[in-house]
């Protein structure tokens, strides 16, 4: 996770630095901006090679008044701001902030509003990674309890653990467990419609299943256990898998390895039982009736189960032609001698 925390251009860094840090988060790493007044400068970052990947573009107006950070309705749904208030109607009664950035959203999605609905955070998805940027720098005033202070503790440590790809924060999420007897399906998502879903059992019957939001951003439902085994849960996008039954069954009850189980197999076919431990066996081929295992050694039995029914044999090559060819070579060898 790169951080970004009012940083000011000042050539220090060569724009190859940049553009490392670009293609950084395109292939699967994080960047966090917290934007102060240098951001609608001409030594923004946004004059770097980042500008193409960050969500929000600075007008170059910063804008110094009181106002209270409001989450929006998608930010409600988002696991990185959901809950931070007990409020339903998006009047948060935080601590007040007093300056802003204001930028265009170019991308990602708004979880936060300041001043007059401006883009307070973004968050948005570039190639692999993952980029969060925001666009004030008086977050600390809740960190100092300023009338009474806010969330911040809890959504800085959202916010990196989302950029750092925390499966509980993923946005769209599908989850299956069992408690009571029944199969508990969640759904978590951005989008207010939640599809049905497809609950496959054991035996392989399959079902669906009609998830009810009971509260923002969750949709969930239960199913009765009627089998013992491994359930699939299905959105068309996600999958998920529970299990059902005994989680300690018979077959695992006693794991320790043991040559008694197999010892009236062996011992009725005249075999006998060899630990790789002690080195590995040699193989023979032993005639029916005599022993089939010894000391380091295990054998297998020759049956001779076969009868030839006739003998064919055909020449390589006529006796003259081989006779001819024997001279010629001789021959050649005499020739070669000789010269």
């Amino acid at each position: 996770l790169v951080v970004f925390d009012r940083y000011i251009v000042r050539d220090v860094l060569p724009p190859s630095y940049f553009r490392n840090i670009d293609n950084h988060v395109r292939d699967g790493g994080a960047l966090l901006l917290a934007a102060g007044p240098e951001f609608a400068s001409d030594r923004s970052l946004y004059s770097t090679g980042l500008s193409k990947s960050l969500p929000g573009e600075p007008t170059g107006k910063v804008i110094e008044q009181g106002y209270r950070p409001r989450i929006t309705g998608t930010g409600r749904r988002h696991p990185v701001t959901a809950e931070l208030t007990a409020s339903d109607e998006g009047s948060e009664r935080w601590g007040r902030w007093f300056r802003q950035i204001e930028t265009v959203p170019r991308g990602g999605v708004e979880l936060m509003k300041g001043v007059g609905d401006r883009s307070l955070l973004l968050l948005d998805r570039i190639g692999k990674g993952r980029i969060a940027q925001m666009n004030s720098d008086h977050i600390w005033l809740w960190a100092r309890g300023y009338e009474g202070g806010g969330p911040q503790g809890e959504l800085l440590r959202r916010l990196s653990h989302w950029l750092m790809k925390e499966p509980d924060l993923e946005e769209e999420k599908l989850s299956a467990s069992v408690r009571g007897g029944r199969l508990e399906v969640s759904r978590r998502s951005l989008d207010p419609s939640h599809p049905e879903v497809t609950v496959t059992a054991p035996s392989g019957e399959t079902g669906t299943l009609t998830l009810k939001e009971e509260k923002i951003g969750v949709g969930r439902a239960t199913l009765p256990i009627t089998e013992a085994g491994v359930y699939r849960v299905e959105d068309g996008e996600k999958t998920a898998f529970a299990a059902a039954g005994a989680l300690n069954p018979k077959e695992y009850s006693d794991l320790r390895t043991t040559e008694d189980r197999l010892r009236p197999v062996t011992t009725a076919t005249g075999g006998g039982t060899l630990w790789l431990g002690d080195g590995k066996p040699q193989f023979r081929r032993v005639h029916p009736g005599r022993d089939m295992a010894g000391r380091g050694w295990m054998g297998l039995q020759e049956n001779r189960a076969f009868a030839v029914t006739g003998v064919a044999e055909t020449p390589l090559m006529p006796g003259l032609l081989l006779l001819a060819l024997l001279l010629s070579v001789l021959g050649m060898a005499w020739w070669r001698e000789g010269h």
